[in-house]
Parts: C-alpha cells; sequence; structure tokens
C-alpha cells in the first residue's frame, strides 16, 4: 500500500493502468519477463521495494530474457538519436577523441562477434577511457563469465534508471 511517505514518482508508478505502467517500464528495460515480475508486485511502498523485485528479477532473467533486455541498449558510444537516456548514461563518450570513438567502434564490434550481443556497462559517470579499458578486460572473458557480468551490470543500470523515475516531482 503507498503513504504519504511514498515518493511522488513512485506514487504515480503505483497509480498507473497497466498498459501505461508497463510502457514506463520497457522503457527503462526491454526485458518483458522483468516488467511482468515488477508489474505483479505492486504497488510498492517504498524504493526499496521495488528495487528489492527489479534485483530479484533481474537474477531470475534466463539467457533469452537478457538478450532481450540488451537489445534495448544501443552500442557505447553510439547511443539512439532522440534517446535522453542513453545519451545522459553515455555521457563519458561524448567528448572522447576521435580516436578513441573509433577504437571504441572496434571493440564494440569485436565484442559483438565474440559474444552475439552489445557490450553491456553501467557507464553512468564511466569514462570513455573507462568504458574501453572495461571492454578491453571483458572481452577475454568465457561466454557464462560474461553473461553473469552483463546480469549485474543491467541491474545496476536498471536500479538507476528506477530511482529516476522514482525521483520524479510532480512537474516531470
Amino acid at each position: 500500500m503507498t503513504s504519504s511517505t511514498t515518493p511522488g514518482g513512485l506514487a504515480r508508478f503505483n497509480a498507473l493502468e497497466e498498459p501505461a505502467a508497463h510502457a514506463v517500464l520497457h522503457e527503462l528495460c526491454a526485458s518483458r519477463t522483468w516488467a511482468h515480475r515488477l508489474l505483479a508486485r505492486r504497488p510498492y511502498a517504498t524504493a526499496d521495494d521495488l528495487f528489492a523485485q527489479s534485483d530479484a528479477a533481474i537474477a531470475d532473467l534466463t539467457d533469452a530474457d537478457l538478450a532481450e533486455a540488451m537489445a534495448g541498449h544501443p552500442p557505447i558510444g553510439r547511443p539512439q538519436p532522440g534517446d535522453p537516456t542513453s545519451s545522459r548514461e553515455q555521457r563519458g563518450m561524448a567528448g572522447a577523441s576521435p580516436e578513441l570513438k573509433a577504437e571504441m567502434l572496434e571493440l564494440n564490434l569485436a565484442y559483438q562477434e565474440r559474444f552475439g550481443h552489445v557490450f553491456l556497462i553501467c557507464a553512468t559517470g564511466l569514462t570513455g577511457e573507462q568504458m574501453r579499458d572495461a571492454v578491453k578486460e571483458r572481452i577475454g572473458n568465457t561466454p557464462a563469465q560474461e553473461r553473469e557480468i552483463v546480469r549485474t551490470e543491467l541491474g545496476r543500470i536498471n536500479r538507476i534508471r528506477l530511482a529516476s523515475l522514482v525521483e520524479q516531482d510532480a512537474s516531470a
């Protein structure tokens, strides 16, 4: 149940009709399974309850669910035009040199060829160099190792995005 202590953004999310709430969640993460799990537990009394459910849903995603979630993420250094969330999250690449951008393009392609999906990292607060170093380090992982790292990174991304949703004030 919600209360007067429920953050405004969370109260609004709790009050949305299911199709609208699903659309909001789909904007945050492309996994339908993740969205259905979060919808099934509404209403959330606190942001921590929402975060805990998100974490549990991420932990239970199948390989196909992870692939669906990753398909909603653009490559590092190439956010989708008109997508302010990806642009904000990948801000560390915005001022990168042309050489670093070219290197990231090559690394992204090599990573995608090796693992069959985009390189996923919680890029918020990272520099272009830190993202480059991470892909260089992770490209040597086994597919099983990388899948678990991706699961962790997706969880971090979803928490940041959910926090933004919860913290939205009435004018947002």
